[in-house]
């Protein structure tokens, strides 16, 4: 067998299981961001959305990706099991299982935006639903060979193709469920419903940014010059810039260095960097970074503002810094780097309107076409499942009670079920 293509084969498994190991990561971010009566069920539903995930991609969703069809949809490769294939120089199953990585991580984070309040149930149904109709369908467009790539969208690791995509199914549950109950007041002020844990939040952040090299650094899908150390550069420097920047505009603005901000902040500059850290020279990466993190703290107040309650924060982190950095390489996207990777020069080397042009749209027509499908896939089963919410007894009880029946803290809610003389 060649080296090298061992040692890509080799390079992706291990990416892959890198992004894999980032589902830990939304573990202890979504948990530690929201209240304990809740937090053994979402660390539950993530292991069983890694499970349908799976299962739906291996039938249709790789297929619909990457099948031969049309500029909108592929109608081939269902049900994967080709153990000779060759793609993209990797043996086809490697390919497969990165690919997948992806597609579980767009169902977290569309998830982000039922927390707290949806049903066991609605999970399970939204879960294949999405797998099957609308991540697969976008990723088409434009990492299988769709009609935003013959357009030359650029979009190295997924800033619109998993970030955006997942934050716009988030937006469609939130404003379907609505807030949860004492969020907002009677007069219109909102209430902060503080997560239970920040050190769980923070680690949860630094899972995510180390599997955040597997997702961007892998997306190289080779060893061949080293050229991944460049990307993980890019993602380094794009996730620290987010994070000072949104310290340092939340210290200004209130007066307090605002932990989940900061954690924002680098996850904003993570998801900003993720369609253009192949594309960017490292200064622009800074620049995207930062940007990322004074967007995110701005977002995080306007959706407040909006009455549209967000509890880990998904539609700013993954939706307005999924958009930041997409657009961005409409201005930043080097020449050398362009033709290396796909697409033209940004705007400020010299390339004109026309990428910019071309992120623009690739933003609006795969976040329309995410929010649009995925409300009426909510709404129908809105209607169909007798409502998308537990009541407001299981509300507030919470959820690791009212749909599994323990909680994932037993000894702090006085329920652990030792009997007595035991």
């Amino acid at each position: 067998m060649d080296s090298i293509f061992l040692m890509n084969n080799v390079w992706i498994m291990i990416c892959a299981v890198l992004v894999l190991l980032m589902q830990g990561g939304f573990i202890l971010l979504e948990a530690g961001s929201t209240r304990m009566k809740n937090a053994g069920h979402i660390a539950g539903k993530t292991i069983f959305t890694v499970g349908i995930a799976s299962l739906v991609f291996w039938a249709v969703g790789y297929g619909f990706i990457y099948g031969e069809g049309n500029a909108f949809i592929g109608l081939s490769d269902f049900f994967y099991g080709d153990a000779s294939s060759t793609v993209d120089g990797l043996a086809g199953s490697i390919d497969f299982f990165f690919q997948l990585a992806f597609a579980a991580i767009a169902l977290t984070v569309a998830f982000g935006g039922f927390a707290e309040r949806a049903k066991l149930s609605v999970y399970i149904v939204f879960a294949v639903l999405f797998s099957a109709l609308v991540y697969p369908v976008v990723a088409h467009w434009i990492w299988g060979a769709g009609w935003l790539a013959d357009l030359g969208k650029q979009d190295f690791a997924g800033s619109t193709v998993v970030h955006l995509t997942g934050a716009m199914a988030a937006l469609a549950a939130t404003i379907l469920l609505k807030p949860r109950i004492g969020k907002y007041n009677s007069d219109g002020s909102s209430n902060n419903l503080y997560g239970h844990n920040q050190v769980y939040t923070a680690l949860g952040v630094l899972v995510l940014w180390v599997g955040w090299f597997g997702f961007n650094a892998g997306s190289t899908l080779e060893v061949a010059d080293a050229f991944f150390g460049y990307v993980a550069l890019n993602t380094q420097l794009a996730a620290a810039a987010g994070a000072v920047a949104a310290l340092l505009i939340a210290w200004a603005a209130t007066g307090k260095a605002d932990v989940p901000t900061t954690l924002n902040g680098a996850l904003a500059g993570l998801v900003a960097i993720t369609a253009s850290c192949a594309f960017v020279a490292p200064w622009a990466a800074v620049v995207i970074g930062l940007i990322g993190g004074l967007i995110v703290f701005a977002s995080m107040k306007f959706f407040d503002k909006a009455k549209i309650d967000d509890p880990i924060f998904a539609l700013s982190v993954h939706g307005v810094a999924g958009i930041w950095g997409t657009i961005s390489t409409g201005f930043f996207a080097t020449p050398e780097l362009a033709a290396m990777n796909g697409g033209l020069p940004g705007l400020f080397y010299g390339g004109g309107f026309t990428q910019l042009g071309v992120q623009t749209i690739g933003v609006a027509a795969g976040g329309i076409y995410a929010f649009i499908v995925s409300m009426v896939i909510l709404v129908v089963m809105k209607n169909a499942m007798g409502g998308l919410r537990v009541t407001e007894e299981e509300e507030i009880i919470g959820l690791d009670m009212s749909e599994h029946g323990s909680y994932g803290y037993p000894e702090s809610f006085g329920g652990d079920s030792q009997k007595p003389g035991a």
